[in-house]
């Protein structure tokens, strides 16, 4: 009998590069188009404009250290705190609400919270720039 295709630290690899690569996307979108919409969101419900900034480091400072596996632990907590601020801002009404398509409204979300989460809990992996040891990677 054939043994099972099993190998943890390419499975790492592999979230690594989903959450960290699409996440950095949307990093990249707050580059070109700016954080304004998110500073609207954030006087709206009381809190102050600066913390619209903080956009850059859930998504692009920790997209960058999970692809690259340096710190990817901090990296998924990152992330995952970014959703948390996402579905509160953004979301807050519509928890588990379902769109058109049948998905819920937070679905990208979750998926990227989730996914940072198993980073944080997982690590990296040992291919890595942090080789999978340390506390942080």
């Amino acid at each position: 009998m054939e043994k099972p295709i099993y190998n943890n630290d390419f499975a790492k690899l592999l979230l690594r590069l989903a959450v960290g690569g699409l996440m950095l996307l949307h990093g990249i979108d707050k580059i070109q188009g700016g954080v304004e919409f998110i500073k609207g969101t954030l006087t709206a419900k009381g809190m102050p404009e600066f913390i619209a900034y903080g956009v850059y480091v859930g998504e692009i400072l920790a997209p960058l250290l999970i692809l690259a596996g340096f710190w990817s632990r901090l990296g998924g907590l990152l992330v995952a705190g970014t959703m948390v601020m996402t579905i509160v801002l953004a979301h807050s009404g519509d928890w588990y609400t379902l769109n058109q398509y049948g998905a819920l409204a937070t679905e990208l979300n979750m998926l990227y919270m989730f996914g940072g989460l198993a980073l944080f809990f997982g690590g990296g992996g040992r291919y890595a720039l942090g080789g999978g040891s340390g506390r942080w990677s």
